[in-house]
């Protein structure tokens, strides 16, 4: 069923594709962005998103595609960029990209009582929308969106339908399939009949996706982490600029507490001593458990012994989804595994391969950097070889599923040093489309133990032959796991 259903969604990407070319570029090639036209091709992610707006129905699907070129040529959406907007709306802060719903959908919030209707500035305000929607869009390529309009302390000078009708055909028409919904927080009675109208707007399927809430309403779909103090949130952000607000990824803790590129000191040595420390904690966990069920008895001991070595088994077979990236195979592919607050917070590990042939240089950030300890957090990994990355919870704060990590990577000359200097350079230096990028969520595991690895302290200590033996088997499974 699903390859027959793939099968039939790929011919009707190959036919929009042929008769968009022979039926629209033919006559209308003046009125596209060649770029946009070349992507149609070649990305079948975009293409589907408007066959699926448009519930499969060719003829739909090509008047929405000649709309929404049409409109991104007119915007030059594909050369918007930072420098393409005023300071002063940069600087308001009333439209920006921050945090995360309850679905793990990124939040793009409208504080409507910064916009004064103006007929001089609406065209760069629009520009401000489509700058972040396409830059969202070319990051997560797909990922739905939330849209959070704030209308506290909104005044009758704020309503601007024609703004609003613009966010709405943003949706409808030039990025199908990335709205998830709209939550509007403390509509003025005074606005019952201008949001009337923009239910006409989006249309019948669409109206559901309008949430109308207070400040106790807004927490069913946003937790009280990612609001601000007046929607009844705990979240302290606060919008400044510059510089621009990029996707909340922050540098993380290191054992010695907030580091910065150019001062990070984690070396190799560190990073293989913290992989042998981890392993020993994974052996002592299960010693730990085994003692709690076992009397330590004589006539017990072999059996004893012999389920150590099955639990050692288990730990070491649970199998790691493997993202393999064109510098990096990254272990595990989406999710890190936490154990809940009730069994205790537990440290996670992030395992780094190297698949070029030159030094790949790493750093990674997170969404909530006051909350995790990530060691090493910056810095280098050899041709071939693996990394060992412990994050662990920090300053009793909870694991919360809303958090992410952002892996970054870029692979350096074979000349470049890699010391904490030559690789802050390093990183002001590089190119931007030389940079890959990778996502990882949070998972809490209450009870069962989770298919990635899950570190806890333990109590028992081990000998360093036993350790090294148990390094060098990990590594040996892990080289099986991602060749």
């Amino acid at each position: 069923m699903a390859e027959c259903h793939a099968q039939n969604k790929a011919k009707l990407i190959s036919e929009t594709r042929r008769r968009f070319e022979a039926e629209y570029v033919t006559d209308k090639s003046d009125k596209y962005d060649p770029r946009d036209v070349e992507r149609l091709q070649q990305d079948d992610n975009w293409v589907e998103s408007y066959l699926c707006w448009r519930h499969d129905v060719v003829d739909e699907t090509l008047k929405m595609i000649d709309e929404s070129f049409q409109w991104r040529k007119e915007m030059a959406v594909n050369d918007l960029t930072e420098a393409s907007i005023p300071r002063w709306l940069l600087e308001i802060g009333g439209i920006y990209l921050h945090g995360y719903d309850k679905e793990g959908n990124k939040l793009l919030w409208i504080r409507v009582k910064y916009h004064v209707k103006d007929h001089k500035t609406i065209l760069d305000k629009k520009k401000l929308i489509a700058f972040w929607l396409e830059r969202y869009a070319k990051r997560e390529n797909g990922k739905p969106i939330t849209v959070m309009f704030d209308l506290s302390e909104t005044g009758i000078n704020s309503i601007d339908m024609d703004f609003v009708r613009f966010i709405i055909n943003c949706f409808k028409v030039y990025y199908p399939k990335y709205l998830s919904k709209i939550v509007i927080f403390d509509m003025p009675w005074i606005m019952n009949a201008a949001f009337k109208i923009v239910k006409s707007w989006l249309g019948p399927e669409a109206v559901s996706l309008l949430k109308f809430t207070n400040k106790h309403e807004v927490q069913d779909y946003v937790s009280i982490e990612y609001l601000p103090p007046h929607m009844g949130g705990t979240d302290p952000f606060k919008y400044s600029y510059p510089p621009l607000v990029d996707d909340d990824f922050q540098t993380p803790l290191c054992e010695n507490g907030p580091i910065a590129s150019e001062d990070e000191a984690s070396s190799k040595e560190d990073t293989e001593s913290d992989g042998k420390d981890i392993l020993e904690a994974i052996f002592n966990e299960e010693q730990t458990a085994l003692l709690k069920k076992i009397n330590l008895t004589e006539s017990t001991s072999k059996a004893e012994e012999n389920e150590k070595g099955d639990c050692k088994t288990k730990a070491f077979k649970k199998p790691l989804s493997v993202f393999k990236g064109p510098l990096l195979h990254i272990s595990p592919a989406e999710e890190l595994y936490f154990g809940s607050t009730e069994s205790g917070e537990k440290k996670t590990l992030i395992v780094l391969t190297n698949v070029t042939k030159n030094i790949v240089a790493f750093k990674v950030r997170t969404t909530a950097p006051e909350k995790y300890r990530v060691k090493p957090s910056n810095s280098s990994c050899d041709p071939g070889a693996s990394i060992d990355i412990v994050v662990s919870p920090h300053g009793g704060f909870a694991v919360s599923a809303q958090d992410r990590f952002l892996i970054m990577a870029a692979e350096m000359e074979q000349t470049s040093g890699t010391g904490p200097a030559e690789l802050a350079q390093f990183w002001k230096e590089v190119p931007r489309n030389k940079v890959m990028e990778h996502r990882l969520r949070c998972h809490i595991v209450e009870s069962s133990k989770p298919i990635s690895l899950t570190l806890k302290d333990g109590a028992f200590n081990m000998s360093d032959k036993t350790s090294e033996d148990m390094c060098l088997q990990m590594r040996k499974l892990r080289h099986i796991e991602v060749t």
